[in-house]
């Protein structure tokens, strides 16, 4: 039974940051009122023919996950962002989007309520690409053409080769990568257009793409 009396406004806090930063991220998190999080592991795509050059180009990462009230998130991320100085050059990415709902250790849903500062006002979209393995560098190849400044890459597996689980009526099965990709407004639809053209994601079985606002924005550069 849906419990309308706890109803709050829920962020989803993401933070990448370099590998084995992720664990005290949470730590740090924890001390600011968010109770906990998920770390997973991902890779991290730098455009630099230096870095090319000497193999470094592909750049371990650990993306943290974590929920909070919308008050207690914004705050949080305000002081981790001033621990981690996100602000600077390869501190690391720190965002924010709506979500509506938390189960688990307790059961909170979010106010059905239009976000006050209106949609017109977003500056920047989450752009997440769900494709077989070994298209992400395909995705970012795309992305980046149409002015992405670059992605994270997350390989995703399923329970087991005879078993699948659906998410947007598309299997999700083992041998799946995750590129997350944060994008400014103004450029979303054609990097989503030329992904998806690149990609030819309107084929059934070659992936998905699914688009959110991101309501707060750290480390991010023009």
């Amino acid at each position: 039974m849906d419990d309308r009396s706890g109803a709050f406004d829920i962020e989803l806090i993401c933070v990448i940051v370099n590998f084995g930063l992720g664990s005290k991220v949470i730590k740090s998190a924890k001390h600011h009122g968010v109770s906990g999080g998920t770390i997973t592991l991902g890779i991290g795509s730098v455009h630099s023919r230096i870095l090319d050059f000497i193999g470094l180009s592909d750049i371990r990462k650990e993306i943290v996950y974590m929920a909070a009230e919308k008050e207690t998130a914004y705050e949080a991320l305000e002081e981790l962002n001033k621990e981690y100085q996100f602000n600077k050059p390869n501190h690391g990415i720190a965002f924010t989007t709506s979500i509506c709902g938390v189960l688990g250790t307790k059961r909170i849903m979010c106010k059905h309520k239009k976000d006050e500062r209106g949609a017109d006002n977003i500056m920047y979209h989450i752009i997440t690409v769900i494709v077989d393995k070994g298209k992400a560098e395909d995705v970012i190849t795309a992305a980046t053409e149409a002015g992405s400044k670059g992605g994270t890459i997350i390989n995703a597996r399923g329970s087991g080769v005879h078993e699948t689980s659906k998410l947007f009526s598309m299997d999700i099965e083992p041998e799946k990568e995750i590129v997350i990709i944060l994008s400014e407004a103004d450029k979303t639809n054609e990097i989503v257009s030329l992904v998806g053209k690149n990609l030819k994601i309107d084929e059934p079985g070659n992936g998905i793409i699914y688009v959110q606002n991101a309501n707060r924005t750290y480390g991010i550069y023009k």
